[in-house]
């Protein structure tokens, strides 16, 4: 059965921060605003939809970390390594939007052609913009 990753919610601590965050990192990326209310932003591409939803209060001061069990990071795959590149001058510079682990780069590790930049969200989830030849295949 052949299947493709339908949605995504992620509880943010902030919503006057992540909601502008998400809708002009995914607004770039070539996703619609689909539904936003005081609590929720529904932002969606052809397959994938990303939900935001504000914490409630009492759960607030739990802050997010990726070493812990649950998410690390979410990866927005691009056509071409040009892309990523253009994603960094276009979107995170003007920004002034930090890059992680001294990216972007070539990470072999993770197969023939990857390359990626690293960056995180207002509640610091790890974010990658990322090319691997394959994905023209897709």
């Amino acid at each position: 059965m052949k299947s493709f990753v339908y949605h995504i919610q992620i509880n943010v601590r902030d919503k006057n921060k992540s909601f502008p965050f998400y809708k002009e990192l995914l607004g770039y990326l070539d996703y619609k605003v689909m539904f936003e209310d005081e609590k929720v932003l529904g932002i969606g591409s052809q397959n994938t939809d990303i939900w935001l939803v504000q914490t409630d209060t009492k759960f607030v001061e739990n802050k997010f970390h990726r070493k812990n069990i649950g998410l690390n990071h979410i990866s927005f795959g691009v056509e071409n390594k040009e892309n990523v590149d253009r994603f960094v001058q276009e979107f995170l510079k003007p920004k002034g939007i930090k890059f992680l682990y001294n990216s972007p780069k070539e990470l072999p590790e993770y197969g023939k052609g990857y390359y990626a930049v690293y960056f995180e969200d207002p509640d610091r989830i790890k974010l990658e913009v990322t090319h691997k030849p394959e994905f023209k295949d897709r």
